[in-house]
């Protein structure tokens, strides 16, 4: 069965034309971001790995090496195991620097024009034996369905048709830092119809070539040669070449390294593809034994690599084969299309702009679109004299697409020094590659032209170091990767890293960017235009700041030096994804000098630090680094610190300004960040710049912050000269403590303690005149029986009665007074109180009623269901668990826990005091609770804190038990009822201090 040329060229561009529209639906949103942004999106779209190296090739290298084919499954997914380790660093570099591909990231490690210029050749040249291989594949797959076809004609049609559509897929957008979500969405589909159509083939070879499964078994077993030819070769030969090379191919090729790096979608997709992406590739490679078996049942004359065409025409499946033949050119055309996007911006920022065309361009970015444009164009048709040359060679397009996959191991040594090993070296990396690339081309390249005597002591020493004569890429793998890292490390150590090499590399391995110096001269977003126009022309210029400026979240008329040295980084950053790191460098150092004299404070440094780590998007997962691990620890305790802190530059301006004095001053940290100090808002300016310029490094002051007067100390901490390295500036760092609250708390404590002094004192009174009281008003009832003037008698006894009573209301008013802490027998009324906030309050006012505790080591801790609420007077029950916690610290050993917790159980609310103490012994549990009792030394205590106590529980209904832990210590429990059993009964307190 034969199809008609026109026929498959139908097919293949209404196919591209499919591709096409579902990019564009997604780019117009008519796909939903949902879809184009979800994981396994991003999974399917990494198949195009699988080129028609793994569509057709798989298959004719599973007849000559057997089960070795799995290799390159295997090897991906060893690779996607070390996604963790290799992917994630390469994924942050490429977001956080915006470097769109791998010659950018090593040029970023590796400082250089040389090294961007180095790397694209020889990916450019490493990359062109790949395209040759997909151009072949369509040529020949299109012999087997329509054999007039001439290879010339559909050789150069294919090449036309791909380059329109690449251009219109990827080129038609300026940039490629901008991620292409309908390009990934029919990558994606790519991979799904050549999974399709490759499964699709091998289960309909099952059921018609052999009849069904029975049929297939049933050959199986007539045919052993059949399973002893692929499981012979691979026990007989080393898999460990193929794994090697696949492992690394998986994201170091240019199409591979689009996909997942500069494609990446902005959710965390690498979790997803870590096993989606290895699944599509298991999928196409079960099948590959099936379309195998079944070509040498059906006797083809076609060479294996093609009998998932060859096995449906020649049964006459017509439908079948189209689909085939649509997969493969799926294959082809998602390969050369992401590689030549891939390719192109890497030529364009590193062989063409270097020579300088692009300076000073009216219209920078419509000269680089039509510059990729015309790369595209140079790239394919350099793929195809490749194909060209090596049409009568009569090599195995999976041999063909191990050419390529050497050569993009070249890259591997540079790349693991890039992540994990700073010493590395430019020189090192040009060394190692040129070792490399000069072995590659030796004993891969040239034997594809050279005749075989040329080559024929390449073969010898294959053999004799035990590689296989009939797989030379084999021998070359090992041959080129060992001279390549062992020239890599010995140029590395002979050689000294320059100052921009041991930055990059501090970068690239987490230990954070460098200590940076200096200035912008410019100093405003407006200069920074006028400077870079030159260099880029009016409107990039205008259009990169304003970028900028809002990836930064600043104002158009930002003056501020801190600021605007964040804003040089940022169009750094920009133009890196649009120029090239190297070029982007050049032209910021040209444009945005930096003043050599104005050197920048330590404190500014940690906060460039701190903006850099945490405008960085790709950090998702994976291992936490250690500069981030200490950043994010002193980050934390910064912020969380209960004093306020203001870090001064050597030029006055703040730098840091924590959360807790944004909370005191009610002045944002955006609004003061780059100002002097003196031009803060009132107070804090006069007042912070006052002291920081005052000889005292210690004050107390008060201040009126909203309306209300607030007492506050200042410390000042200066950095000094030698600090600094030896330099002039200083650096400052305030401390603001608002001491206002534990102001008040100690004067509420001593009104506590006045009251529960005149309590003492009227209990007293109220004993001492009670029983005169009493005798005398017996006396004068019996008076008035008793003498001749009843009527004188009657008025004095009134009388006397009279102030009887009076006296008795006075004490009696004392005496409550002493209890309740009322005011002319006023009672407070209750409410419902939240536990929660009462035992937070409660333990901050035990610190401050007996002073700090970290000199003894001691350690609060407090637990409270969630809701748990209480009916009572707040300040009463304050002063209760007050009294209590300052009882528990004083009994606590050094270094002890002092527990608080709260729990809803049988009779209401109990609320406990748990310390390690010696305890209290049995026969003192109930004296404790006495007036004037105490177990302290003389001057310590007076006996009035537990009574106190006592009083106020029982006014709120509750009771107290006091028992003794085991292991040593006391438990002090408080039952109080449950709020809704106080409401039916008890609607007001009647004091506070008993």
């Amino acid at each position: 069965m034969t199809l008609e040329l026109g026929s498959l060229v139908a097919a293949s561009v209404a196919y591209l034309l499919v591709l096409f529209l579902v990019a564009y639906a997604a780019e117009r949103g008519v796909i939903p971001s949902r879809i184009t942004q979800h994981p396994l999106v991003y999974s399917l779209a990494l198949g195009v790995y699988a080129t028609s190296w793994s569509y057709f090739g798989s298959v004719g290298y599973a007849a000559r090496h057997g089960f070795r084919y799995l290799g390159i499954y295997l090897g991906v997914t060893l690779a996607c195991l070390l996604m963790p380790v290799l992917w994630r660093p390469l994924l942050r570099l490429t977001r956080e620097l915006q470097l769109t591909s791998l010659a950018d990231v090593l040029a970023f490690r590796y400082p250089g024009q040389t090294t961007g210029t180095a790397v694209t050749l020889f990916m450019l040249a490493g990359s062109l034996p790949y395209l040759a291989l997909q151009v072949r594949a369509v040529v020949e797959s299109a012999k087997v369905l329509s054999p007039s076809a001439s290879p010339a004609l559909v050789g150069l049609g294919f090449c036309a048709v791909l380059t329109i559509f690449s251009v219109l897929f990827g080129a038609r957008h300026l940039t490629p830092r901008e991620r292409h979500e309908g390009l990934m969405l029919a990558i994606a589909f790519e991979s799904a119809v050549k999974a399709v159509a490759l499964v699709a083939v091998g289960l309909w070879a099952v059921s018609s070539v052999f009849g069904g499964v029975d049929g297939f078994l049933a050959w199986l077993d007539t045919h052993p040669e059949a399973v002893d030819g692929l499981q012979r070769p691979a026990r007989d030969a080393s898999w460990a070449p193929l794994l090697v090379l696949s492992c690394m191919a998986a994201f170091l090729t240019p199409r591979s390294y689009h996909v997942a790096f500069t494609e990446a979608p902005e959710r965390d997709a690498l979790s997803t593809a870590t096993w989606a992406f290895p699944l599509v590739l298991l999928v196409m490679n079960l099948c590959v034994p099936l379309v195998l078996w079944s070509g040498d049942a059906a006797g083809l004359p076609w060479p294996a690599d093609f009998h998932v065409l060859a096995v449906p025409a020649s049964r006459g499946a017509t439908a079948l084969a189209l689909l085939a033949f649509i997969g493969g050119v799926s294959a082809s055309s998602a390969m050369v299309i992401v590689t030549t996007l891939a390719l192109a911006p890497m030529c364009l920022t590193h062989l063409v702009l270097p020579l300088g065309y692009a300076r000073g361009q009216p219209d920078l970015y419509g000269w680089l679109l039509w510059a990729r444009r015309l790369l595209i164009a140079i790239i394919i048709l350099a793929g195809y004299g490749f194909y060209r040359l090596l049409d009568t060679r009569g090599t195995g397009l999976v041999d063909l697409g191990l050419v390529s996959f050497v050569a993009v191991a070249q890259f591997a040594p540079g790349v693991l020094g890039l992540l994990f090993w700073k010493r590395g070296t430019r020189a090192g990396l040009l060394a190692g590659l040129s070792v490399g690339a000069a072995m590659w081309a030796v004993t891969l390249v040239v034997p594809l032209w050279a005749s075989p005597g040329v080559v024929a002591w390449t073969r010898r020493v294959a053999v004799l170091l035990g590689f296989p004569s009939d797989e030379p890429w084999g021998f070359s793998t090992f041959a080129s990767l060992t001279l390549n890292v062992l020239a890599f490390v010995a140029v590395s150590l002979a050689t000294r890293q320059s100052a921009r090499e041991a930055e990059a590399a501090r970068a690239c391995t987490r230990e954070g960017p460098g200590l940076a110096s200096g200035e912008v001269a410019a100093g405003s977003p407006e200069e920074f235009r006028r400077s870079l126009a030159p260099l880029l022309g009016e409107e990039a210029a205008s259009a990169e700041v304003d970028r900028a400026l809002a990836a930064l979240g600043l104002p158009p008329d930002e003056r501020r030096p801190a600021e605007l040295r964040r804003l040089r980084d940022g169009v750094e950053r920009n133009l890196s994804g649009l120029l090239g790191p190297v070029l982007a460098r050049m032209a910021v150092e040209e444009a945005l000098r930096l003043e050599p004299g104005a050197r920048t404070a330590l404190a500014e440094q940690l906060r460039f630090v701190e903006e850099r780590l945490r405008d960085a998007r790709g950090m998702q997962g994976g291992a936490v680094h250690a500069l981030e691990a200490v950043r994010s620890y002193l980050r934390r305790i910064l912020e969380d610190l209960p004093l306020g802190v203001c870090a001064v530059g050597p030029d006055g301006e703040v730098v840091i300004w924590n959360a807790a004095l944004e909370r005191l001053s009610g002045v944002e940290v955006g609004t003061v960040r780059g100002h002097l100090l003196e031009a803060l808002p009132e107070p804090w300016g006069v007042l912070l710049s006052g002291f920081a310029e005052g000889a005292e490094e210690d004050t107390e002051t008060r201040v009126t912050v909203a309306g209300g007067e607030r007492v506050l100390r200042l410390h000042r901490s200066r950095l000094s000269a030698a600090e600094e390295r030896g330099t002039a500036s200083e650096g400052m760092a305030l401390l603001v403590e608002d001491l206002t609250e534990r102001k008040a708390v100690d004067a509420r404590l001593a009104h506590q303690d006045r009251l529960a002094s005149l309590g003492r004192v009227a209990a007293g009174v109220a004993h001492e005149i009670g029983n005169p009281l009493t005798a005398i008003a017996s006396l004068a009832q019996n008076l008035k029986y008793e003498l001749d003037d009843a009527e004188a008698v009657r008025e004095r006894v009134g009388l006397i009665l009279q102030q009887c009573r009076r006296i008795d209301a006075i004490v009696r008013a004392l005496v409550g007074f002493s209890h309740a802490g009322t005011v002319g027998g006023e009672a407070r009324p209750f409410t419902r109180v939240a536990v929660g906030p009462l035992l937070t309050e409660s333990v901050q006012l035990a610190r401050l009623a007996r002073g700090t505790r970290k000199d003894r080591g001691l350690r609060f801790e407090h637990r409270c269901p969630e809701g748990l609420e209480v009916l009572g007077d707040a300040q009463r029950l304050e002063q209760v668990l007050v009294n209590l916690l300052t009882n528990a610290i004083d009994a606590s050993p050094d270094g002890a826990v002092v527990e608080l917790e709260a729990e809803a159980g049988e009779g209401g609310v109990h609320l406990r005091v748990m310390d390690r103490g010696p305890g209290v012994p049995r026969e003192l549990s109930q004296r404790i609770f006495e007036p004037f009792f105490t177990t302290k030394q003389p001057g310590e205590g007076t006996g009035l804190g537990l009574a106190l106590v006592a009083g106020i529980v029982r006014e709120h209904g509750g009771v107290m038990q006091v028992d003794s832990r085991p292991g040593g210590g006391t438990s002090v429990t408080v039952s109080l009822p449950e709020p809704r059993q106080m409401e039916q009964g008890v609607r007001t307190g009647r004091g506070a201090l008993a």
